[in-house]
């Protein structure tokens, strides 16, 4: 993994050691197949005890940590921006290496079969690098909802659910969003709007944050926002404070999906399915394997499909 200094800088041996210790968590993470975003550290720290929870503390490490990378002092993978990413087409060599990308990517509906048509959408598009790799594995589709879903994303859900419904299976959303006026607000809002659009109640499981997971992992609280609207009935309830989603661990919220989805799953069904997806792939991979013999059986020349490599000038 890369550390590369770009720059020279110097720091104090107080802002070395939060260096050193922000390489230990991002290090276990790595470890475990997850990276972390600035917000992500910094409740790590926070749960730690090693910084108080309050906005200057939070830019205070971003700097930090930012300098620290320029110098070469912190992986340049290991913190990563999940709301800002580059588009562009894909591109293969050979037409053999499309097949064999397809080979490899190649998924039939797993849950075409089973009773339940499972959905998990997310608050924060910051924490769908923690979901989709179990999402990924499990074939359920994601959203990221970026606070309270848009009007026109609420009503084409609504289309594609009611078409599950229709097909007779039973649609599920779980949804995983702030412990705090809004936050708690947005899991009836779906509720409610998809009932609307689709004309009959529609089963939405909130699975974080709630206030079993606070009391049991204790992440560190924030002051409740005064300023929401819905911030005196939760208030009422909760208290002054609030906790943000991102303050679970990544291992935690990944574990508390795959449960979820698990639960709803017809494994028997689940087992033929992958075992036929299974077989599918083996025949593309076998057609890739063999290209050369495909192409002359159907009386192509190989060499024209080919792209011409660029040369160097002399």
């Amino acid at each position: 993994m890369p550390k590369i200094q770009y720059l020279r800088k110097k720091f104090s041996q107080l802002s070395l050691d939060t260096i050193v210790k922000a390489n230990e968590i991002m290090e276990t993470y790595a470890a475990q197949g997850y990276d972390l975003t600035l917000r992500q550290l910094y409740y790590q720290f926070v749960s730690r005890g090693l910084i108080r929870n309050k906005d200057s503390e939070y830019k205070r490490l971003g700097s930090l940590i930012n300098d620290a990378r320029l110098a070469g002092l912190i992986d340049w993978a290991h913190i990563v921006d999940r709301t800002r990413n580059i588009q562009q087409n894909s591109h293969w060599f050979d037409p053999s290496s499309i097949i064999e990308s397809a080979a490899l990517s190649y998924a039939n509906d797993k849950w075409a079969g089973q009773v339940y048509r499972p959905q998990l959408w997310i608050e924060k598009d910051a924490l769908v690098g923690v979901i989709q790799g179990v999402c990924g594995r499990l074939d359920v589709p994601y959203l990221s909802c970026r606070g309270y879903t848009s009007q026109s994303e609420m009503w084409s859900a609504a289309q594609r659910l009611l078409a599950y419904r229709e097909s007779g299976q039973i649609p599920y959303i779980i949804h995983l969003g702030d412990h705090d006026p809004s936050g708690r607000d947005m899991t009836r809002d779906i509720q409610d709007r998809l009932r609307l659009f689709m004309g009959a109640p529609i089963e939405v499981h909130r699975i974080a944050l709630n206030w079993n997971q606070i009391v049991q992992y204790n992440p560190p609280p924030n002051p409740a926002k005064v300023t929401d609207s819905r911030s005196n009935t939760y208030i009422a309830e909760f208290g002054a404070q609030s906790w943000e989603l991102d303050a679970l661990e990544p291992a935690v919220l990944t574990a508390l999906v795959e449960k979820t989805i698990e639960t709803l799953r017809d494994n028997e069904a689940w087992d033929s399915a992958v075992e036929q997806e299974k077989q599918g792939r083996s025949m593309l991979m076998s057609v890739a394997s063999n290209w050369q013999a495909v192409t002359e059986t159907l009386g192509i020349n190989q060499r024209e499909c080919q792209p011409e490599m660029n040369m160097e000038r002399r």
